[in-house]
């Protein structure tokens, strides 16, 4: 068995790599765990040399991480080249604040003194997905690492020149061996690597039914999750918007990454006063997108990650227009290399329909009409997804008001969804629970230890 990296510009196999083996997954598991002993006796501000340095191998080495990027899953690489200074940035942000977030916390009690301290709970398993191939992983292991754990990574199948590519980061970075470590295992070795007495936690970003999974293993042997799910963001447009900048801004919060985001905006929910107009003027926008090489500049349109997906997608959207969706443009193939998809409109979507019901992982935008911001609420939260959502309008208090009746993990009024080192990030319902970044996920695998002294 192997793991392949296949270019999805061409279709074309790049290298593939074998499948470990149980006993290589014994020793590494030994090795990390053993180098986690270590790892967690040095102190919040020694950890931050190494992940300042990991900070500048980002840096310096942003184009060979960018291009590999764009050749194993496809994105743009003027988006590759930017996920790579986000990841500069996290590691950096969490090198400066972790000893704050981490500090001992004094509480006054009966106690002569008492205080929480947070200290590391050992080995963390992160599960990642293809989408931010350093990203993803960078915001979770970076504040997991800082707190003093060790992190063994296994990334989707689709990204292994990536997966290989961090644990080189983290070892060019100067990190003590075997702190970071990627396996090279299937999903169904990742069931046991869980289960595994070696690991202490484990956090993904996936699919749902891949949370469901996840969820229960770890349950079944009583360790901490974290889970980042799939997401049907709302972007709710109100009657007072600026239409020509918050459709400029809906072309990027739809087709950034080529759609394949988890916050990506999903479905665009329009007062009918103004729904014609942003349908339009979307639509015009959406023509000027191109699809092409994603290594060059003109190129604004990358191909899917894989023809597999690219298939799902086209799927949904033929069920939608059969179920009463209409389409507005795109709904098909590009080309016969590569796993393009046409930018794709489908309007007068409402429930029921499997592109208002389901998330839509691609080129694919959902035009809903409602007859007021009222509707607009109760539509946005008729959705078994809570990741993130955003709200459009001149009335930065009413959009305020409308963002805190959102059920989400993160809203923004006048804005495009995003993550940030700064706030926390996750999900509510379907899309997960537990929060990544700022000092709320820093926090999510430590043992918060309450010391009380007579």
């Amino acid at each position: 068995m192997s793991m392949l990296s296949i270019n999805p510009i061409t279709g074309q196999t790049i290298q593939f790599f074998p499948i470990w083996q149980a006993d290589t997954i014994d020793t590494v598991l030994r090795e990390v765990e053993s180098a986690q002993v270590g790892w967690a006796l040095l102190s919040v501000e020694q950890r931050a040399v190494y992940m300042r340095q990991l900070a500048g191998v980002f840096r310096q080495r942003r184009d060979d991480y960018a291009h590999l990027i764009t050749d194993e899953m496809g994105k743009l690489l003027k988006e590759a080249r930017a996920e790579i200074d986000k990841c500069a940035w996290g590691c950096d942000y969490f090198a400066e604040h972790a000893s704050t977030y981490l500090a001992d916390e004094i509480i006054v009690s009966d106690a002569s003194r008492s205080l929480v301290v947070y200290q590391p709970l050992g080995t963390l398993l992160c599960i990642m997905p293809w989408n931010f191939p350093f990203w993803q992983l960078i915001r979770a292991a970076a504040p997991a690492m800082m707190a003093g754990n060790t992190v063994v990574l296994k990334h989707a199948s689709n990204v292994p020149r990536c997966a290989l590519a961090l644990e080189e980061a983290f070892r060019e970075a100067g990190f003590p061996a075997n702190t970071f470590r990627t396996l090279m295992i299937t999903a169904n070795q990742a069931e046991t690597v869980i289960a595994d007495k070696r690991i202490a936690a484990v956090t993904l970003t996936g699919s749902n039914a891949a949370g469901r999974k996840v969820a229960t293993i770890a349950g079944q042997h009583l360790k901490k999750c974290v889970l980042e799910l799939g997401g049907s963001d709302p972007f709710i447009v109100l009657d007072d918007a600026d239409l020509e900048f918050t459709a400029a801004q809906a072309v990027t919060a739809r087709f950034q990454n080529m759609g394949q985001s988890c916050i990506a905006a999903k479905r665009f929910i329009l007062v009918d006063a103004i729904a014609d107009t942003f349908v339009q003027r979307f639509k015009m926008l959406t023509s000027e997108l191109r699809s092409g090489d994603p290594k060059l500049e003109t190129t604004t349109l990358a191909p899917m990650a894989r023809a597999d997906l690219r298939d799902i997608l086209h799927a949904q959207v033929e069920r939608s227009l059969a179920m009463g969706a209409t389409l507005v443009t795109g709904g098909k193939l590009v080309g016969t290399e590569g796993a393009y998809y046409a930018p794709t409109i489908l309007d007068q979507v409402r429930p029921g329909i499997p592109a208002f019901d389901e998330e839509l992982f691609g080129p694919v935008a959902v035009m809903v009409r409602v007859k007021n911001a009222e509707e607009a609420i109760r539509l946005a939260n008729q959705s078994p997804f809570g990741l993130g959502g955003s709200v459009w309008t001149r009335d930065v208090t009413r959009g305020e008001a409308i963002a805190r009746q959102i059920q989400a993990g993160s809203v923004f009024v006048n804005g495009v969804v995003k993550s940030d080192p700064r706030l926390p990030f996750g999900g509510i319902k379907e899309s997960g629970f537990g929060r990544e970044l700022s000092y709320h996920g820093i926090r999510e695998f430590v043992n918060i230890k309450t010391v009380w002294v007579g």
